[in-house]
């Protein structure tokens, strides 16, 4: 409690999925003061608008959270606006905060910049053994360059910035557009309205042999909080629960949830992304005392309750 009373803290992406838990969360900490600009505000793709906002306000901490997003169809679609615009605003975002004389700044990266064969778990030292999953790969890169920003700021000019690599986050207020939404908010709006219509059939991506590890959104929140209060250091570290499931389970326990009582059609014409994802958190337990407090069945139940009461009617 000690570490944020008398904090200017810059918040980029404070008002999405993740941010509004973190803002939240710093505003319980005492933060003296939270920035979360909205893209009117603050473009930071404008070097000059990054500048001007970053010298104006003058933050001490700076989270950068902000990032454009989607699942494989999204990805697929945009792999040129995801490079460039996730690469383009970290860039300025990170040259403006060295300049200004920020103290501190906490890049959120993601599992997608992983080698598409990572050995499993997946060890922050296995981050550049290979290429990353072709469908999210622009995006991995994109991200992946932040760190080596980070790093050879760090080596020249002292600057002090960390690197977190989040496991696939969910949880109430995520995004369920099924245009642009991850797996899980996909698939709970796919099941609960066919529960609904009493539909015989809900058809997904791929075959359903992938596995993923997810993180609940506020389990996320707390390892960020934990990592900017605790951890400098230029090594990565990953943020997960630490528990695998195949995508055609995560689709079963899904539907049992929502009551959806027909069957599962897989279109394997679609991609699957990445084979595996399991993350190694060792680290983040070691370095600032994190590990997820929110089971997966528990995350899911809450994130179902917050679509059914709160999403479906918008």
């Amino acid at each position: 409690m000690t570490f944020w009373p008398g904090r200017r803290v810059l918040l980029t992406g404070g008002n999405g999925f993740l941010g509004s838990i973190l803002r939240k969360r710093l505003a319980e900490l005492g933060a003296t003061d939270v920035l979360t600009p909205r893209a009117s505000e603050l473009d930071l793709r404008d070097p000059l608008a990054t500048r001007e906002y970053v010298r104006h306000h003058r933050p001490s901490l700076v989270i950068h959270g902000a990032a454009v997003v989607g699942g494989i169809g999204a990805n697929r679609d945009h792999p040129g606006r995801f490079f460039y615009e996730n690469a383009i605003m970290g860039l300025h975002l990170i040259e403006e905060a060295r300049l200004a004389g920020v103290e501190k700044l906490v890049c959120i990266g993601t599992v997608c910049a992983y080698p598409k064969f990572t050995p499993v778990p997946f060890r922050e030292s296995a981050l550049w053994d290979g290429y990353p999953e072709e469908t999210n790969a622009p995006y991995g890169l994109a991200k992946k360059m932040l760190l080596v920003q980070l790093q050879a700021y760090r080596a020249e000019y002292g600057f002090r910035g960390i690197f977190l690599l989040p496991a696939n986050l969910y949880g109430p207020n995520d995004n369920f557009d099924l245009h642009t939404s991850h797996v899980i908010p996909a698939m709970i709006r796919k099941f609960a309205t066919a529960a609904e219509r009493g539909d015989d059939t809900v058809e997904l991506w791929g075959d359903g042999t992938p596995t993923r590890e997810f993180l609940y959104v506020d389990d996320a929140a707390d390892g960020i909080v934990r990592a900017a209060e605790r951890y400098d250091a230029p090594a990565p570290v990953n943020l997960g629960s630490g528990e695998e499931r195949s995508i055609a389970d995560i689709a079963t326990l899904i539907a049992q949830k929502t009551g959806f009582q027909g069957s599962i059609s897989w279109d394997a014409t679609k991609p699957n992304g990445q084979p595996r994802r399991k993350l190694d958190t060792s680290a983040a337990e070691r370095e600032f005392g994190f590990r997820a407090a929110t089971s997966f069945e528990e995350g899911l139940s809450r994130t179902i309750e917050w679509y059914r009461s709160s999403w479906r009617g918008r």
